[in-house]
C-alpha cells in the first residue's frame, strides 16, 4: 500500500513533467514579481508588456511568469531573467518601455541592458561566476579563505570573469571554512588556502568542479540564492521562511511540490508521531516569531498533553505593525508552505481544524491563501484521510477587521468566534482553554513557515544556526532612512550593524545614522552606541528593545525622536481597545504631554511624570499592547534626552522637524528678490519689493514649509 510519502512523491514526478512541458523546457525563462508592493509600482502592465512581445510572429521561446517578493522593495518592480549556464540577470524599476529593450536587446540580441540590472559587486559578463565564502561567525575564522580567493583569481587572471564576495552563514558550520560558486551550484566544505588554489584553477578557470571539496548533501533552506542576484544585498542572507518567495509561483501548486513542498507532511504522517514532530520542535529550539518569543515546541507539549474531544490550531497573520510586510509577504510569496506548517501543527497536537486569522486589508494575500486551501484540498491534501492517512485536517480563513489589538492571541480568538476582539486575562492560557474553550495553539506566520524546514532539514541543524538561546534566522522588514529597503532575513545573532550596513547599504544621502527601532510600536529606539548589538531575544531585550513581529525602521540625523515616540504613541493609544484602565487612559494622557512637548508647550518636571506614567501602563495592563506601549518613549528619553530638554526649555527642535518650533527666515545676501516664496506663501506673510530682499513675518507665519520649497536660491534658512 503506497505512503503518504510516496504518494507525494509520485505527485511531485507529475508536477515536475507538466512544470517541463510548461516552462522548463525552455532555454529562457522571465519572472515578474507579483507581490501588493510589485503591483503597486505597476508589475501587472509590466507582465502583460512581456506577455505581448513574447507571442508576437517569430518572438524567441520563452517562459514568462509570476513570482511573490524577492525583497527589494525600492527597486520594484523586479523581473529575472533566467537561462540555463548563465547567473540570472535581475532587472529592476521596468517599465513597459524597459520591458521592451529587455526582449530586443536581452533576449533577442543576448547582450544584458545594463543600465537596468540591479546593482551586483561586479559588471559580470553573462557566463561569469560569482564566489560567495560564508561570513559566519565559525568560518570567520578560517585562515585567510576569502583572501585565497581574491589572490587566485588574480593570479589566474579571472578578474574580469569572477567575483569575490562575503556570503551569510550557510549553516555548515561543523564543515567550514565553506563557500559557494555561483552559478554552478557547488557548495565547498573545509577549505584551506591549498584547496582554495585547486578550486580557482581546476573550477573558476577550467570549468571543472572539484568533487573532493565540495558538499554533496542538500537542504531546502537558501537552495535558490543563486536566483536572487544583489550579493551584496542576498548574499549576506539566510533564506528559511523566505526559501521559496521570489522563486515559485505562488499560485501553482505545481511549483511548491516540485520543491519538495509537503515532503515534510508526508514525512511526519509516514515515519513519525504525534510526540516525534513535538519532540523535534521542542529540540529546533524554534521560538514564536510573532514578537513573544515563546518556545514552539512547549507550546505545542502543552495543547498535546490536554485531553479534549476538539483541538485547534490557528495561524495569525494579523500583521498591523506601522512599517511591518513579513507576513503578508510569506504568505504572497510562499502561501502552501504556512498551510503545511499548519497541518504539521495540528497533526502533533492532535487538532483536525486549523484557522488562518488575516487582516482584510491584505486582498492578494487573501486571494492566494484561498487558491491555496482550494488546490491543497482537491489534491488530497487537505480534509479527510489526507494522502490515505488516517490524519484529518481542514483550513478555514478568518478575515479581521485591522485591529492592532487582535494580534494579542486571547483577542483574536474572541474575535474569530465573532465576538469583539478584545483581550482576556490569563491563565487560562490558550493551549488549556482558547477557540470555544477549547486547546488551541496559535502561531504566526512565520512560525509556521519554519516547521517544515525543522523536519526536512533537521532541528539539529536549525539548532545550529542562531545564538545559544535565539536559534535559526529572522525576518526583518527593513524601513526608513536606509539605501537598500526591503524583506530580509539573517540568521539570528547577526548584529544590527550588519543589517543596516551591509545588507542595508548605509544611511541614504550619507547623513549620519541616529537609531533603529525594532518591534514595531511595542518595540525601542536604539542608538549608534548599540549597533553592535546581536539581533536575538535577550540582547535586544537588554538593550531595552524587543524582536517584536520584525519591523526595523532606520532613522538618520534629520528624524526627531520626541516626535518618533509621539508617532508611536499615537498609534498604540488610538488602537487601544479600551478595556483596562491603564493602557486606554494612561497612553491618552501620555500622548497628551508628547503633543505638548512638540507643540513648544512642554514644561519642567514633563519627562519624569511621563517615566512614572509608563511604568504605571507597564505594569498594570491587561495585555502585551498596553504593557509595551511606552516603550519608545522610555527608549527615546534614555538615549536622547538632550532632545526632550531642547523641546522643553529651549522651544527648539534639534531636528527642524516639529513645526511648532521651527522658524523659517530669509537671507538677505542670498535673497535676489524674485518673490517665487510670497506668491506661494498660503497667508501672505513675506513682504518685500522685487529685487529686493524679503522679509518673513513671524508672527503670521504659519511654518508650512513653501517658502523653502518655492525658493531656487538657497535664501531660506530653516531652523
Amino acid at each position: 500500500m503506497a505512503t503518504p510519502k510516496d504518494k507525494v512523491l509520485q505527485m511531485r514526478r507529475g508536477a515536475v513533467m507538466r512544470l517541463f512541458e510548461s516552462k522548463f523546457q525552455n532555454p529562457t525563462r522571465i519572472t515578474v514579481g507579483s507581490a501588493t508592493c510589485e503591483n503597486a509600482a505597476g508589475a501587472g502592465a509590466v507582465y502583460d508588456a512581456f506577455a505581448e512581445l513574447l507571442s508576437k510572429p517569430g518572438a524567441p521561446k520563452v517562459a514568462l511568469g509570476r513570482v511573490g517578493c524577492t525583497g527589494r522593495c525600492d527597486l520594484e518592480p523586479v523581473v529575472s531573467v533566467i537561462a540555463q549556464g548563465h547567473i540570472p540577470v535581475k532587472y529592476v524599476k521596468v517599465t513597459p518601455a524597459r520591458a521592451e529593450k529587455i526582449v530586443e536587446q536581452h533576449i533577442r540580441g543576448g547582450k544584458i541592458v545594463d543600465e537596468f540590472t540591479m546593482r551586483h559587486v561586479a559588471n559580470l559578463p553573462m557566463t561569469g561566476k560569482v564566489v560567495g565564502v560564508c561570513g559566519g561567525m565559525h568560518c570567520r575564522q578560517g585562515q585567510g579563505i576569502r583572501e585565497a580567493f581574491l589572490r587566485g583569481v588574480e593570479e589566474q587572471g579571472l578578474k574580469e570573469q569572477v567575483a569575490v564576495t562575503t556570503s551569510a552563514c550557510f549553516g555548515l558550520c561543523e564543515r567550514g571554512p565553506n563557500a559557494f560558486v555561483y552559478p554552478d551550484g557547488v557548495l565547498y566544505q573545509k577549505l584551506t588556502p591549498e584547496k582554495v588554489a585547486k578550486i580557482v584553477e581546476k573550477h573558476l578557470k577550467g570549468d571543472r568542479p572539484v568533487a573532493e571539496c565540495a558538499w554533496g548533501g542538500k537542504r531546502i533552506a537558501n537552495r535558490f540564492l543563486p536566483l536572487y542576484g544583489d550579493e551584496a544585498f542576498f548574499g549576506k542572507q539566510l533564506r528559511l521562511t523566505l526559501r521559496n518567495c521570489g522563486v515559485i509561483d505562488p499560485e501553482s501548486l505545481d511549483e511548491y511540490v516540485a520543491v519538495e513542498g509537503y515532503d515534510a507532511l508526508a514525512r511526519v504522517l509516514t515515519e513519525m508521531s504525534p510526540k516525534q514532530v513535538v519532540d523535534a520542535v521542542v529540540k529546533s529550539g524554534l521560538r514564536g516569531r510573532g514578537g513573544g518569543g515563546f518556545p514552539t515546541g512547549t507550546k505545542w507539549q502543552f495543547a498535546a498533553s490536554q485531553k479534549a474531544d476538539q483541538k485547534y490550531m490557528v495561524c495569525n497573520a494579523d500583521e498591523g505593525d506601522p512599517g511591518a510586510f513579513m507576513d503578508r509577504s510569506t504568505i504572497e510569496g510562499d502561501p502552501h508552505t504556512i498551510l503545511e506548517g499548519l497541518m504539521i501543527g495540528g497533526y502533533a497536537i492532535g487538532a483536525n481544524q486549523g484557522y488562518v486569522y488575516i487582516r482584510a486589508e491584505y486582498p492578494l494575500a487573501i486571494k492566494r491563501l484561498e487558491r491555496a486551501i482550494a488546490d491543497a484540498r482537491a489534491a488530497g491534501l487537505l480534509g479527510r484521510n489526507i494522502l490515505g492517512s488516517k490524519f484529518d485536517f481542514d483550513i478555514e480563513l478568518r478575515l479581521g477587521a485591522g485591529a492592532f489589538v487582535c494580534g494579542e492571541e486571547t483577542a483574536l480568538l474572541k474575535s474569530i468566534e465573532g465576538s469583539r476582539g478584545m483581550p482576556r486575562p490569563r491563565p487560562p492560557f490558550p493551549t488549556t482553554a482558547g477557540l470555544w474553550g477549547k486547546p488551541t495553539v496559535i502561531n504566526n506566520v512565520e512560525t509556521l513557515a519554519n516547521v517544515p524546514v525543522v523536519i526536512i532539514d533537521g532541528p539539529e541543524w536549525f539548532a545550529s544556526l542562531g545564538t545559544a538561546k535565539s536559534k535559526g534566522t529572522k525576518v526583518f522588514s527593513l524601513a526608513g532612512k536606509v539605501n537598500n529597503t526591503g524583506l530580509v532575513e539573517v540568521p539570528m545573532g547577526t548584529t544590527l550593524r550588519e543589517v543596516v550596513y551591509d545588507v542595508g547599504g548605509g544611511i541614504k544621502g550619507g547623513k549620519a545614522f541616529k537609531a533603529v527601532q525594532t518591534g514595531g510600536p511595542a518595540g525601542g529606539c536604539m542608538p549608534a552606541a548599540a549597533l553592535d548589538t546581536p539581533v536575538d531575544y535577550d540582547s535586544l531585550a537588554a538593550a531595552g528593545s524587543i524582536m517584536g513581529s520584525g519591523g526595523m525602521i532606520v532613522m538618520d540625523e534629520d528624524t526627531c525622536m520626541v516626535d518618533v515616540a509621539r508617532f508611536f504613541l499615537e498609534f498604540t493609544q488610538d488602537e487601544s481597545c479600551g478595556k483596562c484602565t491603564p493602557c486606554r487612559e494612561g497612553t491618552k494622557r501620555m500622548l497628551e504631554m508628547l503633543e505638548r512637548i512638540t507643540k513648544g508647550q512642554g514644561q519642567e518636571g514633563d519627562v519624569e511624570k511621563l517615566l512614572r506614567l509608563a511604568d504605571t501602563v507597564k505594569k498594570a495592563s491587561l495585555c502585551g499592547l498596553g504593557q509595551a506601549a511606552p516603550n519608545p518613549v522610555i527608549s527615546t528619553i534614555k538615549h536622547f534626552r538632550d532632545e526632550y530638554d531642547a523641546h522643553i526649555r529651549e522651544k527648539k527642535c534639534p531636528a527642524g522637524v516639529c513645526a511648532s518650533l521651527v522658524t523659517y527666515s530669509v537671507i538677505p545676501e542670498n535673497c535676489t528678490g524674485c518673490t517665487a516664496c510670497a506668491r506661494k506663501c498660503p497667508v501672505k506673510c513675506i513682504d518685500g519689493a522685487p529685487k529686493k530682499a524679503h522679509v518673513i513675518d513671524q508672527e503670521q507665519c504659519i511654518r508650512c514649509g513653501q517658502c523653502l520649497a518655492a525658493c531656487k536660491f538657497d535664501a531660506i534658512l530653516r531652523k
